[in-house]
């Protein structure tokens, strides 16, 4: 954790949604293993010869904070898994990247039959307080299941505006690590990026919070020994905090 920002508070925050607001992350994460390692599987040589996706690290690194195509797209990429990009109607499958993504959106749909996600606790009493400080608050997301979401958590009445990814489609908006999503956000609160906070939990997001002109970067960190500290620093991150209590405590100096 790093110290109270210098100068005066931001005028607007806008915040990602899988990871600091809701708890859906794992959510992402277990779909995304779901469909790559069947693709992995199925483009084996032979039994032992293929490495799982890693939930955990290479979610961070590769498909945290992007869109379902820019996600898939650079995974595969990584692991040298060249496929055509196919087109956004493709059924869920292995033979085009839109198909992989399509494989992720299906899992991520059944997980949420079995297992409805909930808001953080900390992120109601956060955004109250951002509230009554008179602070606006946008959500972002590149989901588009995410309006949904923070609707059925309550959350949506605390927020000034939403963007996420129907939003993203709709406007031709750019995926992480490009600040688009940030921007068009802090346009609907009507605060210039150097008055707005974005606060991310992604590597992709603070990329694309330092790369926007933000006046303060915010990584969430919400491991439990404070492992992915260290990597939303190197990213850009100007305060790294472990919950959204903690942010508002540290720089509006509101308990929360």
């Amino acid at each position: 954790m790093n110290g109270p920002p210098a100068g005066s508070p931001p005028r607007g925050v806008v915040l990602d949604t899988d990871g600091v607001l809701l708890d859906s992350a794992v959510v992402h994460a277990a779909a995304w293993k779901a469909a790559f390692d069947a693709c992995l599987g199925d483009t084996a040589s032979g039994p032992g010869t293929w490495v799982p996706f890693d939930a955990d690290a290479e979610y961070r690194r590769f498909v945290d904070g992007r869109s379902r195509y820019d996600g898939a797209e650079a995974f595969l990429t990584a692991r040298g898994i060249r496929l055509p990009p196919g087109g956004p109607d493709d059924p869920p499958g292995c033979d085009t990247v839109w198909a992989v993504a399509a494989r992720k959106e299906q899992a991520f749909q059944d997980a949420l039959r079995t297992r409805p996600v909930a808001a953080y606790e900390d992120a109601e009493r956060a955004l109250t307080a951002l509230r009554s400080l008179r602070v606006p608050c946008a959500a972002v997301s590149a989901s588009r299941h995410a309006r949904a979401l923070l609707g059925a958590a309550g959350l949506d009445r605390l927020l000034a505006a939403v963007v996420d990814g129907e939003d993203a489609a709709r406007l031709g908006l750019a995926g992480k690590p490009d600040p688009a999503l940030f921007r068009n956000a802090a346009g609907l609160l009507g605060v210039g990026p150097q008055d707005t906070a974005v606060v991310e939990d992604a590597l992709a997001g603070v990329r694309a919070g330092r790369r926007g002109g933000f006046g303060l970067v915010v990584g969430v960190d919400r491991t439990p020994d404070g492992r992915g500290a260290a990597a939303l620093r190197e990213q850009g991150a100007d305060l790294v905090v472990p919950d959204l209590a903690t942010l508002v405590r540290i720089v509006w100096g509101d308990r929360v």
